[in-house]
C-alpha cells in the first residue's frame, strides 16, 4: 500500500551541492556518480518535535560509508548539518518529517566507471518531506519470503550504506506482486537476514533474537531496541535464525527509521500467534515512545 503524497511536499525546496532549490530545479547531471553507476551513500532520517532521532550515529555512519567507498574531500559533518538546518528551516519544518540524506561520488567530467573521472568531489543532497512512518504499526504487515538473497561481504558489503538498492527493490517488487508489504530476505547460507526495507527481530518464550548483522545493515533502531531490551531486563540473542524459526516465533517486528517497530503478523502465509501471551513488543514500543526525545538531537529550527 502506497502512503498518500502529502500536498505540501509540491512546494518544497531541496539541497543540493551547497544551496537550495525549489523541487522543479532541484536536479543533479546526467555525469553524477549517482547516475553512472549508483555510485552514492545514503542515510534517512527522522524528525521528530525539532530534534533528528540519532543524528550523529547517521552522521558517522554516512562517512564511515563514504570512506569505505574511497570518497574523496568528504564534507565536514558540521557541514552536513548546517545544510539539513537550512533545509528545514527553508521549509517550515519541525516535526513529522523524513530526510533522506544523499552523498554522490559527485560530477564525473566524461561518462565511465573510473573515480578519477569524479574531479568535482562529492555531491550533497538534502531531500526533507512530510511523512508519517511508512506502515501501519497498529495492524501490522504480511511478508513473503524472496527468491533474491542479500549481499555477502564478498559481493557488495552491507556495511556500507550504499545507493545499490537493486537486490531489495527486485524483493520490493516480488513482495507486491504478491499482494503484501514486505519481503524478507535471506542470506547465502538460507538463514534469515532482514526485510527488504527493516531489520527484523523474533521474540521466542520471553527473550528477543535478531539475525547477525553480517548481510544486512547494523541499523541504528536496530541497536536502539537492543539497548531497551537490555534495560528491561529482556534477554537478548544475535545468531543465525531459520525461517522455520520465525514462522513459529511467539511475535515478529521490523525496526527502522522510517517504521519505527512494526509488527509482522504473517510470514509465507503463517500467521504468527503469540503462544506464550507475554507481549514483549508493547514493552519495546511503549519504552521506545518514551526514549525517542533522549535519542534526538534538537536543532534551531
Amino acid at each position: 500500500m502506497l502512503q498518500p503524497f502529502d500536498q505540501r511536499n509540491k512546494s518544497i525546496q531541496i539541497w543540493v551541492g551547497d544551496r537550495l532549490f525549489p523541487r522543479g530545479e532541484a536536479k543533479v547531471s546526467v555525469f553524477d556518480s549517482s547516475v553512472q553507476g549508483g555510485d552514492a551513500v545514503w542515510e534517512g532520517l527522522r524528525l521528530y518535535r525539532g530534534g533528528i532521532f540519532s543524528l550523529d550515529e547517521h552522521l558517522a555512519r554516512l562517512e564511515a560509508s563514504a570512506h569505505a567507498l574511497c570518497f574523496r574531500n568528504i564534507p565536514e559533518k558540521e557541514f552536513i548539518r548546517e545544510a539539513i538546518i537550512k533545509t528545514l528551516r527553508a521549509n517550515g519544518m519541525k516535526d513529522g518529517v523524513h530526510i533522506r540524506l544523499t552523498l554522490t561520488r559527485g560530477e564525473k567530467i566524461t561518462s565511465g566507471m573510473d573515480p578519477r573521472l569524479n574531479e568535482a568531489g562529492p555531491c550533497l543532497i538534502v531531500l526533507a518531506e512530510w511523512k508519517p512512518i511508512v506502515y501501519d504499526n497498529t495492524a501490522g504487515i504480511r511478508v513473503i519470503t524472496s527468491s533474491v538473497a542479500r549481499n555477502s561481504p564478498r559481493h557488495l558489503d552491507s556495511k556500507i550504506h550504499h545507493n545499490n538498492l537493486l537486490n531489495n527493490i527486485q524483493a520490493k517488487i516480488q513482495a507486491t506482486v504478491a499482494g503484501v508489504d514486505a519481503a524478507v530476505m535471506l542470506d547465502v547460507n538460507g538463514f534469515v537476514s532482514e526485510l527488504n526495507d527493516t531489520n527484523l527481530f523474533m521474540v521466542k518464550d520471553g527473550r528477543l533474537f535478531t539475525p547477525h548483522a553480517d548481510a544486512c545493515l547494523h541499523g541504528i533502531t536496530r541497536g536502539v531496541v537492543i539497548g531497551i531490551a537490555r534495560k528491561l531486563n529482556i534477554p537478548v540473542t544475535e545468531r543465525n535464525l531459520s525461517l522455520t524459526e520465525f514462522y513459529n516465533a511467539d511475535e515478529v517486528f521490523g525496526t527502522g527509521t522510517m517504521g519505527e517497530l512494526t509488527p509482522v503478523v504473517e510470514m509465507d502465509g503463517r500467521q504468527i500467534r503469540n503462544r506464550s501471551g507475554q507481549q514483549i513488543l508493547d514493552q519495546l514500543r511503549k519504552e521506545f515512545a518514551n526514549r525517542v526525545a533522549e535519542h534526538c538531537v534538537a536543532l534551531p529550527l
